[in-house]
């Protein structure tokens, strides 16, 4: 079994790319295999990786349907949408807070504390 090339960072050759070089280039892994990987070291834990595959063997995005596309904006309406007042924030509400900042503020708009989510 051979082992994969590992390469310091910024000393991969050409025609390896990331996921987010692939995607910048309107490519997709497309189900093959990691062809090798670059290590940047960092000072407390251990090296930071980061897999590269083939450009030549990548595949075009598919792309968007109207099913797909549905589905995301739903999802994203949901991360948007306040559980306690039920209005849209304008913003992705953080799950650190769990409801919108109006809500967080004023925690006596319809919640008791009980009832408030706490950051873990």
């Amino acid at each position: 079994m051979a082992s994969t090339p590992v390469y310091r960072w910024r000393m991969a050759p050409e025609g390896l790319a990331t996921r987010r070089q692939l995607r910048a280039l309107g490519l997709r892994p497309g189900g093959q295999d990691v062809a090798a990987q670059v290590e940047r070291p960092r000072r407390r834990r251990g090296p930071l990786v980061a897999y590269l595959y083939r450009v030549d063997r990548a595949m075009p995005v598919r792309p968007m349907t109207p099913g797909r596309r549905a589905a995301l904006a739903a999802a994203m309406a949901a991360r948007r949408t306040c559980p306690a007042c039920r209005r849209d924030a304008g913003y992705c509400i953080p799950r650190s807070l769990g409801v919108c900042v109006p809500c967080h503020d004023n925690p006596a708009n319809g919640r008791t504390a009980e009832e408030t989510p706490r950051v873990r």
